[in-house]
This record gives structure tokens, sequence and C-alpha cells, in this order.
């Protein structure tokens, strides 16, 4: 079998025990054989987004955040929509990537999980494609009324949004496998 891909999950809900955690527990046990997912953990921690601090010496957090973007091969994101936009804490992490283009290329799944979700999936996705992320009409969804499709034992209980997110993770590692054969090849 071929190595796993390294993934970096990013939630955007801070809640301790929120559903998108749950979601990404869920993906994490679906990809077994073919993902090594690592989770941040500390998006709350970033502080607020300030262009002065965006020097060649940044907060230690948005420092971690930004290694952990690099080291990985793709990124997850699993979020909530709050207000029909992006949670902010997820927006402010963002915004202190644009600089580094930690996001740029990268192969990138977006699953926005919530009671409706598609404002604020709309916004989200906007903003990759403006950051430059590798994402296609493949390696994101929407997933509406989350809490009635994915328990609290971190399963998805609904066959078809299961489908739905494997075939979404199976495109992001055939994303990340077409890079690295870009790469070997030039």
């Amino acid at each position: 079998m071929a190595d796993k891909k390294r993934i970096l999950a990013i939630c955007g809900s801070t809640k301790p025990d929120s559903v998108n955690k749950r979601l990404i527990q869920a993906i994490a046990a679906l990809t077994a054989d073919y993902f090594e997912v690592t989770v941040f953990e500390d998006i709350a921690g970033i502080p607020h987004f300030n262009p002065v601090l965006d020097n060649d010496t940044p907060p230690a957090s948005v420092v971690h955040f930004r290694g952990l973007l690099q080291e990985a091969q793709g990124i997850l994101i699993c979020t909530p929509e709050y207000a029909m936009g992006v949670p902010g804490t997820l927006k402010n992490a963002i915004d202190w990537i644009v600089s580094s283009c930690s996001f740029c290329y990268k192969p990138t799944a977006l699953i926005t999980a919530s009671t409706h979700g598609l404002k604020g999936h709309q916004a989200l996705l906007e903003t990759l494609r403006v950051i430059e992320s590798d994402i296609t009409d493949d390696t994101h969804m929407v997933i509406s009324y989350v809490r009635t499709k994915v328990n609290n034992e971190a399963m998805i209980t609904d066959a078809e949004t299961q489908d739905k997110v494997v075939s979404v993770l199976l495109a992001l590692k055939a994303l990340i496998e077409n890079k690295e054969a870009q790469a070997a090849a030039v």
C-alpha cells in the first residue's frame, strides 16, 4: 500500500464536542487506510489578525499553524455556518495565512456541516479560491441538518451523506496524488 497522505483537519467550531469535530473523527476512521489525519486543535488560540504583526516574527501560534499547513499534503475543513457566514475564528485563522501563501495550491476539501450551511459554505469557498487553495467541484459539500446525520459516537448515520463524504475524500486523495505525480515529472 502507498504511504498514507498527511491531512491537516481544521474545525471551524470552537465547541469542545461540536458535531464538526465528531465529523472529523468519523472521517479519520473512514479514511484510516489512506489518510493520516492531524487535527488542528488551537484555532481559538490564534490572535485577532493584525497586519502590523504579520511580519518576519508573527505570533508563535500563527507560526505553528503555518507550519502544520506546510507539512500537510492536503487540508480538510469541517465547519458550521454562523449567522449565514463563516465562523469568525476560522476566517481569522485564514486571514493569518494569506501573506504566507500556506494554502496556495494546497489540495483542499471543504465540508460545511450545519443546520443549513449554504451561505457560509459559498462565502468560505470564495475565500479559499481567492487564496488559491486547490479546491475543485468534487472536493466540497454541504451537509444540512448535520445533527440528524452524525451521532455522538462520531459516526455518520446517514448512508447517502456517508457516500458523498467518502466521494469528497477520494477526490481529495486524487488531487494529492496528481500533485505528487506532477512534482515527480518535473
